[in-house]
Formats: structure tokens, C-alpha cells, sequence
């Protein structure tokens, strides 16, 4: 009865984890997602606010201070990277990962931009669009989106979502990044609080080093590494309707052995390379597009689920499964 009490208890985190609540936490600590769009509306504003109040050591003093101020400084927005035809790939992801940083990392314990995971590729460009637009300060899923979305118009590379569930002193935190992958090396794209936990240059020789690398950075905060969870390589169409594979292996670094880590790191990294030569879906017409409309502007008409391969643990084979049609925020928490 204790193993299947543990058991269900981990599976409903896993649950939580992928649908996402109203109010979400990280270790602990509870942070909100706007979901009614930009601009914020104004139950959402004070609830931000509010939730300030709460959990800063000064938060209802420091609200009334900045919301009373009259000459609080302009803020700079970062301009979209642009390239000549000479920038490398590597000099490329570098600029990319400049203008996310740039963006900051949001410390307002409001996500600014929903991300629902079971949306089509074609909707999480539009929201990649709304963030280059409004230039607010992001969180690490919102930085992945943007990172596919910024990296589309580079055929020579490969990127892949990249996740990791970490314990510390009591509590567990979740954290991702985009993998990339080009020339045959590996690196990585995103946002983090903690300078090694998000950008990596592109000079990992396999998808472990780069494992290993995340790994390294976690122990150096005392952080125990526990899952480690790995997508398919990720459409370049803007425009089309799949869905992103996040979860195809999931790894339980705790119970493996350094080589049986590497054996499932290569066997996932083969699986990518197998996906490059199957053909996409087709993409919706330009009049389907138009009907489609921004995810942030317009909630009225349902977007067509398409099936999707089940994710596999570490050591099973995958399998094909109808996936629920529920809506799903996957918000993975961050480090």
C-alpha cells in the first residue's frame, strides 16, 4: 500500500506538472500565469500586485512605491537579432541567446504569456510573435518558444526541448531549456536565474556531455538531478499544425548508471536523427491560418487535436496512444 500510495502520489505530480493550475509553484513558492492576454486586464494586474505583497520581504511597500512613482526610467527593447550571410551558426545562436537575456527573467511571480503545450506549433509562433512585440521579461518555457521560433529560419539546426526535475531540501523544481543541435555538436537556448543553467555554446560532441554539463551546474547549487526529460527535434514551418513531442524519453538519472544513461542518451539521439527524414503534416491553407487567429486574442473556436506518440520511460519502447483531448498547460516550473 506505501508503494502505490509513493507511486500515485508521483503520478499526480507528473499530472500537475503537465496540465498546470491557476496557481503553480516552484519549491514551494506559488506564481501565476495571465491567461486572458495583453494587455493585462485588470483583475489580472492586481493580482500580481497582490501576490508581490505576499511573498516579497517589503512587497506591499515596494507595490506602493513603484506604483506611485512618476519617474520610473525608460526601458530599453531589445531589437530582434538579424544576421549577415556570413554569421556563423554558432556567432547566430549566441546573438539569439543576447536578445533573451536581454528580455530579463521575470521575477513578478506572474507569467506574462500563457503557454499551453498541447497547442499546434502554428499558435506558439504567434505567441512567440506577442513576445517580441511586447518585450517583457520572460520565464524559462516562454524562452523556449521564443528560441524555436527565433531559430526557425536556420534549416542547419536541429532543436529539441530539454527538461529537468531537480530536488533540493525537501522540495522539487523543474526547469527547461531548447536543445540544439548543429555540425554535430549539441548546446542549448533559454532563460534561468542561474547563469549555467540556460545557455550552452554549441560544443557538446553528444546529447550526454551536454547532460553532464546541466548536471555539473545542478550539483554546484546542491541540487540532486532526478529526471531528465527529452522531445523530438522540433519543426522548421512556422505554419505547421504538429504538435511539439516534448516528453519522448524520459530518464530517471537516480536510478541509472552513467553508462545506462549514455545508452538511452544515444538511443534518443538516433530516434531525433530518424524523425528528420519523415515528412511533416501538411500545413492549414492561408485562409485556415487567418481563421485561426492569435491564441491570445481570440478563445472562440477549438483547435484540432492531432494523436501523438506516448512519451517512454527509460528502457521501454514508445507506443502509440490516442492522447486526451483536454487542454493542457505544461508549465514546467523553474530553477
Amino acid at each position: 500500500m506505501l508503494r502505490a500510495t509513493v507511486g500515485s502520489v508521483e503520478e499526480r505530480d507528473e499530472e500537475q506538472e503537465d496540465e498546470g493550475e491557476e496557481e503553480l509553484r516552484d519549491g514551494g513558492v506559488p506564481f501565476y500565469v495571465n491567461r486572458g492576454g495583453l494587455p493585462v486586464d485588470e483583475e489580472t494586474w492586481e493580482r500580481m500586485w497582490r501576490h508581490v505583497a505576499r511573498i516579497h520581504p517589503t512587497g506591499e511597500a515596494l507595490g506602493k512605491e513603484i506604483r506611485g512613482a512618476t519617474d520610473l526610467p525608460k526601458i530599453p527593447v531589445p531589437s530582434v537579432p538579424t544576421y549577415q550571410p556570413t554569421t556563423t551558426i554558432p556567432q547566430r545562436l549566441e546573438a539569439i541567446q543576447k536578445y533573451i537575456r536581454e528580455l530579463q527573467y521575470n521575477h513578478t511571480g506572474t507569467q506574462f504569456f500563457e503557454i499551453k503545450k498541447s497547442r499546434p506549433l502554428t499558435a506558439l509562433m504567434d505567441i512567440a510573435k506577442e513576445m517580441t512585440r511586447e518585450a517583457l521579461p520572460i520565464k524559462c518555457l516562454e524562452a523556449v518558444i521564443l528560441g524555436i521560433y527565433l531559430t526557425n529560419n536556420m534549416p542547419g539546426v536541429e532543436r529539441f526541448p530539454l527538461s529537468f526535475k531537480s530536488h533540493f531540501s525537501g522540495n522539487h523544481f523543474h526547469h527547461i531549456v531548447l536543445g540544439v543541435h548543429s555540425g554535430g555538436r549539441f548546446g542549448a537556448l533559454g532563460m534561468s536565474r542561474r547563469e549555467d543553467l540556460m545557455f550552452k555554446p554549441l560544443e557538446f560532441r553528444t546529447l550526454m556531455d551536454l547532460v553532464q554539463e546541466f548536471e555539473g551546474a545542478y550539483r554546484g547549487y546542491w541540487h540532486t538531478l532526478r529526471k531528465v526529460k527529452i522531445g523530438q527535434y522540433v519543426s522548421h514551418d512556422p505554419h505547421s499544425v504538429e504538435q511539439i513531442e516534448w516528453k519522448h524519453s524520459i530518464l530517471d538519472v537516480d536510478k541509472l548508471t552513467k553508462e545506462e544513461l549514455r545508452k538511452e542518451l544515444e538511443r534518443h539521439t538516433r530516434d531525433m536523427r530518424l524523425k528528420i527524414g519523415k515528412p511533416a503534416p501538411p500545413s492549414p491553407t492561408k485562409d485556415r491560418r487567418n481563421s485561426m487567429g492569435s491564441p491570445l486574442r481570440g478563445q472562440g473556436s477549438p483547435i484540432r487535436r492531432i494523436s501523438r506518440v506516448e512519451r517512454r520511460p527509460s528502457g521501454e519502447k514508445k507506443v502509440l496512444e490516442q492522447k486526451s483531448s483536454t487542454d493542457m498547460n505544461g508549465y514546467q516550473i523553474r530553477v
